[in-house]
């Protein structure tokens, strides 16, 4: 059996259409947070990649409510496409550093919403706290719950050069209480940092094989303006990927992925007014054909088989 339809890889869509029988679509929001790693508890300025909007350019406006929110995304997108069934993902920043009653009525404000069939939270794992966590659990028996780690990496080097702010022991523990909780777990991984070669990449990929994880979202590296990447970059340039050596960089790792692990992204666009480098993942289309296409070329596009159902 195929399980992945057309493609070589256990996708999201894919996943969403077997669970929910049709096609489901994000709406980015932003719950007004901010992040340790920016005011101090953790560090200060944030990891020397996140841009001023804390990864969120592309989330709704803050100053709105969880409801008016999700109108403006279901605007944006029934203008393109017919869509009934969308995940409430709050993005920007870190969702899960607030206090509990904060969280839970903005929580509860979005999966109140008939049309929102899954909760997702993209938060760093020094903010789940037991309450936090017990919390997300009492949500997820009504709806899913999603909880999104910013890992990037497993090398504790790197997160030190990137000012990751916690150590991977952390990150550990956060996966076993949500995963003792309920909770799906999918994990950050950011490939091209500086001074990660392919080896250690795939030393990432293969560390996350042997976690609990349910899914994984894989992100280009880019560097923003405003960043301290970018100061770096700026002063002493050093080498990032060019879009034939990223392709080949996705297949690797797809290929080294445990089967039953969802993938949410093989790719992503930095917002175009901030991008420095590289300029080539702007055309994201062009960068999701030509994985495709090697795919193709490597002869793994009719897809895997297992002996299981995922």
């Amino acid at each position: 059996m195929k399980f992945w339809n057309d493609k070589p890889y256990h996708s999201l869509d894919y996943e969403l259409k077997k669970r929910f029988g049709e096609k489901v679509y994000r709406i980015a929001l932003n719950g007004g947070m901010t992040c340790p790693n920016r005011d101090g508890r953790a560090g200060y300025g944030g990891c020397i990649f996140c841009s001023g909007g804390g990864s969120g350019e592309f989330a709704a406006d803050p100053a709105l409510s969880v409801r008016e929110q999700i109108g403006e995304g279901k605007k944006r997108l029934s203008k393109k496409r017919p869509v009934r069934t969308y995940i409430a993902y709050f993005q920007a920043f870190t969702n899960t550093y607030a206090p509990v009653p904060y969280l839970r009525a903005l929580f509860t404000e979005a999966i109140s919403c008939p049309e929102i069939a899954v909760l997702s939270a993209a938060t760093r794992p020094d903010c789940l706290p037991d309450d936090v966590v017990n919390l997300l659990s009492e949500l997820n028996q009504i709806k899913p719950v999603w909880i999104e780690l910013g890992l990037q990496t497993m090398h504790e080097d790197t997160a030190r050069r990137i000012r990751r702010g916690y150590d991977l022991s952390v990150f550990e523990d956060a996966v076993r209480r949500l995963r003792q909780a309920g909770i799906e777990v999918i994990v950050h991984v950011i490939l091209g940092l500086p001074g990660e070669d392919a080896a250690r990449m795939l030393e990432t990929i293969d560390y996350l094989n042997h976690l609990d994880i349910q899914g994984i979202k894989l992100h280009l590296l880019h560097i923003l303006k405003g960043t301290d990447l970018a100061e770096q970059y700026t002063r002493e340039p050093f080498p990032v990927f060019t879009m034939d050596e990223y392709v080949q960089m996705i297949v690797a790792c797809v290929e080294r992925l445990r089967p039953d692990i969802v993938i949410h992204r093989l790719t992503g666009d930095g917002p175009k007014d901030l991008l420095i480098a590289p300029l080539w993942s702007s055309a994201k289309r062009q960068v999701l054909n030509n994985i495709h296409r090697e795919f193709r070329l490597q002869d793994t596009w009719q897809g895997k088989k297992y002996d299981q159902d995922l």
